[in-house]
């Protein structure tokens, strides 16, 4: 790593619900089992906007002033006490959720359910949500939540992991069935890679369920079947792709309410249904109880993506996982506002925003 760490630095700071802006703060020191990252890039995830806008204030972010932003990539500057596992200049990527490593969930694998959440002093960090994030020039994150890059991966393509993460963990809770059948809700771009990764681990047909020119870019580059369900019903068209059994699987990537009840619908006898897609605001759902229970029907509900950042740098480095297509605009952290605009309101036919805090 050439040249000094400042002092200072470039970050995006949320002041208060729905106002934002790049201010000058204190570059972080990196504490036990830290390091301090120079920040090449941060994607804007679909939870960014409603956090930025301050839906769940009070939780995330738990107070202002606040620095969100989770899906990043960049390189060690320096290492904080008791790192034997990283040195500086080594690029790495990152994960929003490091548990606190001792509870019960932590010790089985399943740190993103950490039983500490949200408790600082427990060693718990929800990078970007309740820990400080990472629009911002420099960042200090646990070393459990960081990963090594091969080194023909970009570090735009590195901000995908947790992306491509999100959509791998719904499809290892439902399995893929080899030559079967995934249905894919939601065509942004947790939809349109789990209809990717659903093909790289053996599915023969990819149904995409979407509207617009994301559903035209799903069927342009991921699907084999592309139905818009505002110009038919959903369910009535999987069926018919599916000769009347419905899909092995399917993985609801939009969180819009009434997809629940249609994915029961769509799915077949004995299938499996991964709900990764976050919901607006929190739902009481009435659902096709019967048909659940009768047709044997797995509801698996789908959070983050606990190990699988390794296996996703992998795909991206062998070429079997395709990202870099996803990636339309990019912004230096001065333009963050654009950005957002752009993302948001899906302005260029947008599909993934990067903001480079140090371009």
């Amino acid at each position: 790593m050439k040249g000094t760490i400042p002092k200072a630095m470039q970050a995006l700071v949320l002041t208060e619900p729905g106002k934002f802006a790049v201010q000058q703060v204190s570059v972080p020191v990196p504490g036990a089992n830290e390091v301090l990252c120079k920040v090449q890039a941060v994607a804007i995830c679909g939870t960014d906007p409603r956090i930025i806008a301050g839906n769940w204030a009070g939780t995330w972010p738990p107070a202002y002033p606040f620095t969100p932003g989770h899906e990043w990539a960049g390189e060690i500057v320096k290492v904080g006490e008791a790192v034997s596992s990283y040195k500086a200049g080594e690029r790495v990527a990152g994960e929003a959720h490091s548990g606190c490593g001792h509870c019960s969930n932590c010790l089985n694998g399943r740190y993103n359910l950490c039983r500490n959440y949200g408790k600082q002093e427990a060693g718990h960090r929800h990078y970007g949500f309740v820990s400080r994030g990472a629009y911002a020039q420099y960042g200090v994150f646990s070393i459990s939540s960081i990963r090594k890059m091969p080194d023909s991966v970009s570090f735009p393509e590195a901000t995908m992991i947790d992306t491509a993460g999100v959509a791998l963990h719904g499809h290892e809770l439902t399995g893929v069935t080899p030559g079967g059948t995934m249905v894919v809700i939601g065509p942004g771009p947790i939809g349109i890679i789990a209809m990717r990764l659903a093909r790289s681990l053996g599915a023969a047909k990819i149904v995409a369920v979407g509207s617009g020119e994301r559903l035209a870019f799903a069927a342009k580059t991921s699907a084999d079947v592309a139905i818009d369900y505002k110009k038919e019903d959903a369910v009535k068209a999987v069926l018919a792709a599916t000769n009347g059994l419905g899909a092995d699987e399917v993985s609801e990537c939009s969180g819009a309410p009434e997809t629940f009840a249609q994915s029961v619908k769509m799915t077949r006898k004995g299938g499996r249904i991964s709900l990764v897609g976050i919901p607006p605001s929190p739902l009481t759902l009435e659902l096709p109880f019967l048909e659940i229970v009768l047709n044997e029907i797995a509801l698996f509900g789908s959070r983050a993506n606990p190990n699988v950042s390794e296996k996703v740098l992998s795909l991206i480095s062998s070429g079997q996982l395709v990202v870099k297509d996803l990636i339309t605009h990019k912004f230096p952290l001065k333009d963050f506002g654009q950005g957002l605009d752009t993302f948001v309101n899906r302005r260029d036919g947008v599909i993934k925003v990067v903001i480079e805090p140090n371009a």
